[in-house]
């Protein structure tokens, strides 16, 4: 129970604020946004490391935390989505390689890296991981702050924030290809946590195999992530985009029908790689189609929107999974995961077509969206006050003038040469 509470803390600020978060990323400077939110979770952190090296843990202190580290997440990672085509720009073969760098990378930690140094650390004290997850959030926080600022998009006139994350969940679901974009990830979300949540049970008992022969089964997972991402920019260039969202889609369900039949661990392992390939290369080319299609003052709230669906979808995958597996038995949650993935390809299939791809990237190129103009008549915008907004050079304080400290001068725009790499 005490774990369920925990987790459920970390999937709650999505819940909330997730269309608001964008709206407000979409307000505030987002380089400034990433690097204040990762210093704060650096410091959350440090003091849980703190409280577990002085044994006051409990679960209200980890509940709490874990909410706030899943709130700075989700301003982290909305305002990184909209960040990285200000500082590249739209050139969609651009964005998916800095797109597949950062999936290969993150694939490449959480699953090689992370595992055996958690296991290490931990040897060491339970304080001493969280102690090093502090570090890397202060790390990051300063690598962020490296990087160069760019104008924070304007557009329009005022408008409350209500209204503003209003019009951006109304802009996705008022087109046909980002709704497709959006509705993939949250169907995939039901499918995959159904699967994850007998995985090691089905691997234990179906494929008799213990807790090392599962951890090669997810690093077959990671591997096949690895070299979806890797290939994605190639799919993409041979197929077009929308039919290989549309063939990867489908790879992901086959490999999971794959998976409920597989005789052997052998089998099994085959069909997970081939799962994190398609994986892979749906999280490249998906998000790539969307920084370049989307207007840049609407980025935050688009990418926020279509993560909150995602993110919402992920308990009822959990619940339907365990529900089968209780209700039939293991193999069924695959069997219906996989039923699940075939069924939303098909009915997304006509959302990301070519042809409609072309369109939206067409307009983006003309107006700065998917097939409506990007102007203030068509969508008001608000010039906002915020804490996180790009200021012109600063001149000196006028008398009793409180500064903030998240106000900063913001540097000429730089041309960058190369994506640090997520």
């Amino acid at each position: 129970m005490a774990l369920a509470v925990v987790t459920a803390s970390g999937t709650l600020p999505w819940v909330l604020f997730g269309v608001l978060g964008g709206a407000l990323v979409d307000r505030w400077d987002r380089r400034r946004t990433m690097w204040v939110t990762d210093t704060a979770r650096a410091v959350l952190l440090g003091s849980l490391a703190a409280a577990a090296a002085l044994d006051m843990l409990s679960v209200p202190l980890l509940s709490g935390v874990a909410f706030l580290l899943a709130l700075g997440g989700l301003f982290f990672d909305t305002a990184a989505t909209a960040y990285l085509p200000d500082l590249l720009g739209r050139d969609p073969a651009l964005l998916e390689r800095a797109n597949s760098r950062l999936r290969g990378a993150q694939t490449a930690a959480s699953g090689f890296a992370g595992p055996p140094a958690g296991s290490a650390l931990l040897a060491l004290g339970r304080a001493v991981p969280l102690l090093a997850d502090a570090v890397s959030f202060a790390v990051s926080a300063s690598l962020v702050r490296s990087l160069p600022a760019v104008p924070r998009p304007t557009a329009g006139a005022r408008e409350s924030l209500l209204r503003q994350a209003r019009a951006g969940a109304s802009y996705v679901f008022g087109d046909r290809l980002l709704l497709g974009l959006a509705l993939r990830p949250a169907v995939g979300n039901i499918a995959f946590l159904a699967v994850e949540t007998v995985l090691a049970l089905f691997a234990h008992e179906r494929l008799g195999i213990g807790a090392f022969g599962f951890g090669l089964l997810l690093t077959a997972e990671a591997a096949g992530g690895l070299l979806g991402a890797g290939i994605a920019s190639f799919l993409g260039r041979l197929l077009g985009t929308g039919t290989a969202l549309t063939c990867t889609a489908t790879i992901e369900g086959l490999a999971i029908l794959g998976l409920a039949a597989a005789p052997n661990p052998y089998v099994a392992g085959l069909a997970l790689a081939v799962c994190g390939a398609g994986m892979g290369a749906t999280m490249v080319l998906g998000p790539s189609l969307r920084q370049t299609i989307v207007p840049a003052h609407l980025m935050g709230r688009v990418a926020s929107t279509s993560r909150m669906l995602a993110m919402c979808a992920a308990p009822f995958g959990a619940f339907l999974g365990g529900w089968l597996a209780t209700t039939y038995d293991l193999r069924t949650p695959l069997f219906a995961a996989a039923g699940l993935l075939l069924a939303m390809t098909a009915v997304t299939a006509t959302m990301t077509t070519n042809r409609r791809v072309e369109t939206a990237l067409r307009n983006a190129a003309s107006n700065g969206g998917p097939g409506r103009p990007d102007s203030a008549d068509s969508l008001k915008e608000s010039e906002p006050e915020n804490l996180l907004q790009e200021s012109e050079p600063e001149s000196p304080l006028r008398e009793g003038e409180l500064e903030s400290p998240l106000r900063e001068n913001v540097p000429e725009p730089q041309q960058p040469t190369e994506v640090p790499v997520r």
